[in-house]
């Protein structure tokens, strides 16, 4: 026994390299872009409206795509889809380092989001089909944890590359990690998991899921015009048609019926896409308040900001291990209830707020995050069968993004209202910060919704 145990622990070890350090990649990929952002606009003399889809492009392609992945994960093996999405990413991430033009960069965001989605699709669901349950709270906070850190080293360390060795080094900087995932998921990754091996592949449903997430995700961030209003119309017609359709078929794409018949798998979702909904955004609009109205350099804001990432990185793991013994819903909720504290204490945001009073907001959001996601991640995958495990992890990955989406679409939207399709210089400086409380108001009452979500997702064990 104790000789298997010592063959069985290196395995252990590299498994959790090779699953978590594309957890890392992918978040600090998306915050280094954002930093690298004004450098790509200058080279290939990219307009504000442009910039913004390098960053958003990539979103709609992975969410439109998780779940038809993680359902194939299912079906013919979830190694297999990881694998072939660590190959696709780091391939165009090394695209990316030589784009030649806009469109070319554009293309392969579209591709890089194609192999994101593979990779985050099944991630988790191979981890819960390694690791036992009681161990599953831990290993998952640990994952989260890591997406933590990515997100914490993207402002500073995508910032030094940019300055010193130019904007294309971030993309590059992906390359030999990616490889070092590859060698790691051939050699040491043994073995493939599926739960719904024999079943037929939803093509339809694919297609509709699609067609609807893109509609209402893009439609959110075109409000108040009426080309925005008429693509979420559109998508919400395509969601009833979706449901009806899934719950026709001998095997959906989504089994509606893991949200009708377990209310913690329901509700966890909820309370995850109220969570990005409510907190994704806060970032976007703290940058600019720090470099605007506080004067920062993008390095100082990227080190102000840094305060609520690094406090998930810290608390996620801890949680997670609380989750194992606890039920998860009384973790995360308390989680949900100090988020609500982070996002109130920034409803009073003026011109002279300290720096002390925001870094303590940030850290209040950063220890309600890091109680809230990692058990949340745990009840949903423990809300499941073995055979689910690939569309639950998806079904969650796509509530992330949406969530996101949202939330980014929630400020432009106020932002559109009160300041307008101006430059933010001086003369606008109230009107900013009056959108900024405002979307912090509506981000509370959000998140007290989802407190009220996790409590009622009742127990997991």
């Amino acid at each position: 026994m104790d000789q298997e145990k010592i063959e069985r622990t290196p395995n252990r070890i590299f498994t959790l390299i090779t699953i978590n350090l594309p957890s890392f990649l992918v978040p600090f990929m998306a915050s280094s872009v954002n930093i690298a952002l004004p450098s790509i606009g200058k080279e290939f003399n990219m307009d504000a409206v442009l910039l913004g889809w390098v960053a958003t492009i990539y979103i709609l392609s992975s969410a439109m795509l998780l779940v038809p992945f993680g359902r194939l994960g299912d079906i013919y093996g979830r190694k297999r889809i990881f694998l072939y999405g660590i190959v696709v990413y780091t391939f165009s991430s090394l695209l990316l380092g030589f784009s030649a033009s806009s469109n070319m960069l554009l293309i392969f965001r579209i591709l890089q989001g194609i192999g994101g989605s593979m990779m985050f699709s099944t991630s988790v669901a191979i981890l819960t089909s390694l690791f036992p349950p009681q161990e599953r709270g831990k290993i998952l906070g640990i994952n989260v944890a890591m997406v933590y850190i990515g997100l914490s080293l993207g402002p500073t360390l995508g910032g030094i590359l940019t300055q010193q060795l130019g904007w294309r080094s971030i993309f590059l900087f992906n390359v030999p990690l990616g490889l070092v995932v590859i060698i790691f998921a051939f050699w040491k990754l043994k073995g493939d998991w599926t739960g719904a091996k024999g079943e037929k592949f939803d093509i339809i449903g694919s297609v509709i899921y699609g067609i609807m997430l893109v509609s209402i995700m893009y439609g959110f961030t075109k409000l108040p015009s009426y080309l925005g209003i008429g693509l979420v119309l559109f998508g919400i017609l395509s969601f009833f048609v979706f449901v009806i359709l899934e719950t026709k078929i001998k095997s959906p794409i989504l089994n509606i019926n893991l949200f009708r018949n377990s209310k913690p798998f329901a509700f966890s979702n909820l309370a995850a896409l109220i969570n990005y909904s409510a907190t994704s955004a806060v970032g976007f609009l703290l940058s600019l308040y720090l470099q605007y109205l506080k004067s920062l350099s993008p390095r100082d804001a990227g080190l102000v900001l840094l305060a609520q990432p690094v406090t998930q990185a810290i608390f996620s793991p801890i949680a997670g291990k609380l989750s194992d013994r606890i039920e998860p819903r009384i973790v995360a909720s308390i989680g949900m209830g100090l988020t609500v504290i982070g996002l109130f204490l920034l409803v009073t945001l003026n011109e002279t707020t300290s720096l002390t009073f925001m870094i303590v907001s940030m850290v209040f959001l950063g220890f309600g995050f890091g109680l809230f996601s990692s058990p949340n991640t745990n009840a949903v995958m423990g809300s499941v069968e073995r055979k689910y495990y690939g569309v639950a992890s998806a079904t969650l990955g796509t509530m992330r993004m949406t969530g996101q989406m949202l939330s980014m679409g929630i400020v432009m939207l106020i932002l559109s209202v009160y300041v307008g399709k101006v430059k933010i210089t001086p003369e606008y400086y109230g009107l900013f910060l009056t959108s900024a409380r405002i979307a912090f108001v509506i981000f509370s009452v959000l998140c007290v919704g989802g407190i009220f979500a996790s409590l009622s997702r009742g127990k997991v064990r």
